[in-house]
């Protein structure tokens, strides 16, 4: 399963895992939010009610996840103001749910309030 992933005026693509929360959210795309950024993440609330499937709390550059404690999905460009040393520290733990292929570093410079939407890509 593959997602199209347009924040402002940048486009990635992301491929997602075979996780029922990433089935979920395939299910419910499109999505489109107002994002939030939290250090070099972004996150947005998306219309999901999964539990805890396979939680981290480190997660690696570029990797997507959903944060249940806020219904949110993220997408991780480098460090938060959670991370230790050079680590990428989601708020809690997230569920996997896929990565970023490309260079996600290219979110850097996002702003609170950027319009971002999610859509399969078949």
């Amino acid at each position: 399963m593959r997602i199209a992933i347009h924040v402002g005026d940048i486009s990635l693509e992301a491929v997602l895992n075979e996780s029922t929360t990433a089935s979920a959210l395939w299910e419910a795309l499109p999505i489109e939010a107002d994002g939030s950024v939290w250090g070099d993440e972004i996150y947005f609330p998306v219309p999901l009610d999964a539990e805890p499937e396979d939680a981290k709390e480190v997660v690696d550059m570029g990797e997507i996840a959903y944060w249940s404690p806020g219904s949110a999905f993220c997408i991780f460009y480098g460090r938060t103001p959670a991370s230790r040393g050079d680590e990428i520290r989601p708020a809690s733990a997230v569920n996997p749910l896929g990565h970023i292929q490309g260079d996600a570093t290219t979110l850097r410079g996002s702003r609170n309030g950027v319009r971002v939407t999610l859509e399969r890509l078949e």
